[in-house]
């Protein structure tokens, strides 16, 4: 069963002092030289993996919590739902935006720059539908 985790877990380090150990298990200064904080750090921060993690872990809690309280059945109908929504069969040529998976992941209510940041010619497609049409035919 996983856990009801709010954060996201600590990563496991990649940095050991195995190969520079003495008897008693500590790094061997004389031998070795000094530490190097550097090499024992991994290559990104315990922020940074958090900030990647954190949309993951928070839907992992909200789907525990459903299951918890429903039953399975309530967040294998939503992930259910989410794959439905989630294949997008309209045209390509058209702007696409998933409103529905937004609303089901629940992000309708938040703005991101994507949302009103765009430039007018990001937004203009030229509407050629027949040739779209015809492009994905021969795919």
């Amino acid at each position: 069963m996983e856990s009801l985790r709010i954060v996201p877990g600590k990563g496991d380090k990649a940095a050991t002092v195995q190969d520079t150990s003495n008897s008693f298990g500590l790094h061997d200064t004389l031998k070795y030289g000094p530490r190097s904080l550097a090499a024992e750090v991994q290559s990104t921060g315990k922020i940074r993996d958090r900030l990647e993690n954190w949309e993951a872990t928070q839907d992992n809690l909200k789907l525990q919590m459903q299951r918890q309280l429903f039953g399975l059945h309530m967040p294998m109908r939503l992930m259910m739902e989410r794959k439905i929504v989630s294949q997008n069969p309209h045209m390509p040529i058209l702007p696409q935006s998933n409103l529905h998976l937004d609303i089901l992941m629940g992000r309708d209510e938040t703005l991101e720059c994507a949302d009103f940041m765009t430039s007018a010619s990001e937004m203009a497609h030229p509407l050629d539908i027949h040739a779209d049409m015809e492009k994905k035919l021969r795919m």
